[in-house]
């Protein structure tokens, strides 16, 4: 006879969660570290319960905001290389709805992270509860079912007896290095309370193998052909490269065929800054040199790239006619984009695999075009040189030269920590990458406030490593509240704000198609209603102290360069503010290398309008569909 525990759902939940595990190259880890938390009466007499009841079991964090919950999840994750992930559990109503937004930026990014939202009653006694949304033509409709689009696997736990193949149906989909992303188990708060008597098996350990597909025999033939035939090919890293943790096979290919490497925003740190195949970020933020190699190439090898607008500039870049694709990733979907030739395998797998097939035909690019790449490369590096230059440390920074500072003082146990505004440009093109997993860009949804929840979530995972969160005041402001969960477990991040008065990197955007930077700057309005008054006299780095962080003022390069010495140095969680000043052309970041299609109003009166539309028509005829 099956053996069994009376338990309730949630309890059976919370057990099961803490039992499971996974396993890739014969390391094994716990699968759900941690709950983060914010309860109501959609999961407090639930879930709740359940956790102080198993708190030996499994650990919980107390949260201020159910979107940067996940965004502290999903840091966690990216940097336990999608091994281990944490889960989050939110009332019914708006904490469920604010689930959304962090959903949507795991799932667009691959990364796992669980969801447990409360959910109306499903025995419905009264109806409506408390926040229930009703829907006159579906009465099993509640607000969770906007978090079906954004999650890959979503269900919702109506009867006890459901939650084991619903529970054993997430975990596969968390673990599966193709599917993972946000996974969503929406419990009613009725079955959350209900006993049932589970077989004691639903408890047992188990593991989750991780796989490391390697290609078939012949598409790996066809791509070695493919790559001897290629006279100037490039490599185009993306965020599969760190996933796999092939970034010391992408160094052994690279050196090995002398194939210029080029990264997207979330495949940056593929190879460290210094390697010498390393050109640089490609696309619309990208180096010169990148994508001047882009513009040429005749065979781009794309190594777990989604290939975004960013990364293509929107079909304009890969402009060599003969272009072709080769696509080394797991993910077949990926695989075949541009028209391409696939390679479905593990990064790391396949990457090990076309070097030694090259191996055994001595393929090396010719010394002509490892010479020209590199003489570019050098170039390139001058520019960052000048971007970083101070000739007058008691003057107020340009952006650059706050990324320069920085640059002075981290090594490679550094990470940092970016999503949006005009930061993941000035990174994308002048940051030094010295480790693999330092350059943390989430640019896949570019979600404005992940960085400060995200460098928590991060730094549970890395604890014995500076986390930096860079983040503009646009960003601060959209969401600082994690900074108090900082401060109450004690998670040193550094948080360095970078106060600009308005949203730049929008406002140099609204500039160049005719929007004359309307609505962007943070300014009081003038007497014609527009926002170019004075600079509105928010003090953030108050705001900041306010939630108990430790803030350092910093005026002037020189009190910059100090600050951040003592910010990094910090074992509490410690903030460092500075405002900048407008860049000039010297000390500016590079403008883009590549375009970025952002339409322009076909009519219009006003003339900046008018002559953005003439050059927006000049950029979209030289897109291409790849075929």
């Amino acid at each position: 006879m099956t053996s069994t525990t009376r338990l309730t759902v949630a309890q059976a939940l919370v057990r099961f969660l803490a039992a499971q595990y996974t396993e890739r190259d014969g390391v094994r880890q716990r699968l759900i570290g941690a709950t983060w938390g914010i309860f109501g009466h959609g999961n407090v007499a639930g879930i709740g319960q359940a956790l102080l009841e198993h708190a030996d079991e499994m650990p919980y964090h107390q949260g201020r905001n159910e979107q940067a919950m996940v965004h502290a999840a999903v840091g966690y994750a990216r940097q336990s290389n999608r091994l281990s992930t944490h889960a989050v559990t939110t009332s019914i109503g708006p904490g469920a709805t604010n689930l959304v937004t962090g959903a949507a930026l795991a799932t667009i990014n691959h990364l796992p992270v669980l969801l447990l939202p409360g959910d109306t009653f499903a025995t419905r006694p009264a109806d409506p509860v408390l926040q229930q949304l009703e829907v006159p033509y579906a009465g099993d409709v509640s607000v969770n079912d906007c978090l079906r689009p954004v999650s890959r696997y979503f269900d919702r736990i109506t009867r006890p007896e459901a939650l084991i193949p619903a529970a054993l149906g997430a975990m596969r989909v968390l673990t599966d290095p193709v599917e993972t992303g946000a996974v969503t188990l929406a419990l009613p708060q009725d079955v959350q309370a209900e006993a049932y008597d589970w077989p004691e098996q639903f408890f047992a350990e188990r593991v989750w193998a991780v796989r490391r597909p390697g290609a078939d025999p012949a598409e790996l033939a066809e791509a070695v052909r493919a790559i001897r035939a290629a006279k100037r090919p490039l490599v185009v890293a993306g965020g599969g490269v760190h996933h796999s943790r092939a970034e010391e096979a992408l160094a052994e290919f690279a050196g090995a065929t002398g194939i210029p490497v080029a990264s997207t925003q979330a495949g940056k740190g593929s190879l460290r800054h210094d390697h010498p195949q390393d050109v640089g970020g490609v696309g619309h933020t990208g180096t010169a040199t990148a994508d001047e190699l882009a513009r040429t190439a005749d065979l781009v090898i794309g190594v777990g790239t989604r290939y975004t607008d960013f990364t293509t500039a929107s079909g304009t870049l890969f402009s060599n006619p003969d272009v072709r694709f080769l696509n080394l990733n797991i993910a077949p979907f990926d695989g075949h984009k541009l028209a391409g030739q696939p390679l479905v395998a593990d990064a790391r797998s396949g990457l090990q695999e076309l070097t030694g097939a090259l191996r055994l035909h001595a393929y090396r690019v010719a010394g002509s075009y490892a010479t020209e790449y590199t003489d570019d490369k050098e170039r390139w590096e001058q520019r960052v040189d000048a971007c970083y230059e101070v000739d007058e440390p008691d003057t107020r920074p340009t952006q650059p030269q706050v990324l320069g500072a920085l640059d002075e003082i981290a090594d490679e146990s550094d990470i940092l920590i970016n999503a949006a505004g005009s930061l993941p440009g000035d990174l994308h093109k002048l940051w030094r990458t010295r480790s693999p997993d330092q350059y943390h860009l989430e640019y896949g949804y570019s979600c404005m406030g992940y960085e400060i929840p995200a460098a928590i979530g991060v730094k549970l995972a890395a604890p014995d490593r500076p986390v930096w969160a860079l983040v503009g005041d646009g960003t601060y402001l959209m969401m600082p509240t994690e900074l108090v969960t900082a401060v109450q477990e004690g998670i040193a991040i550094k948080v360095l704000i970078i106060q600009n008065h308005g949203y730049a990197s929008i406002g140099g955007l609204s500039e160049s198609v005719g929007g004359e930077r309307f609505g962007t700057a943070y300014r009081y309005r003038s007497e014609d209603g527009s926002y170019t008054g004075s600079p509105l006299p928010v003090d953030l780095a108050a705001n900041a102290a306010s939630l108990g962080m430790r803030v350092l003022r910093a005026k002037t390069v020189r009190d910059l360069r100090e600050a951040l010495a003592e910010a990094r140095a910090a074992d509490t969680p410690t903030c460092v503010y500075v405002e900048t000043q407008t860049a000039d052309t010297v000390s500016g970041a590079p403008p883009a290398q590549a375009w970025w299609d952002v339409p322009v109003a076909e009519t219009a009166t006003r003339p900046s309008a008018v002559k953005a539309r003439e050059l927006y028509e000049r950029h979209v005829s030289t897109r291409r569909r790849h075929l």
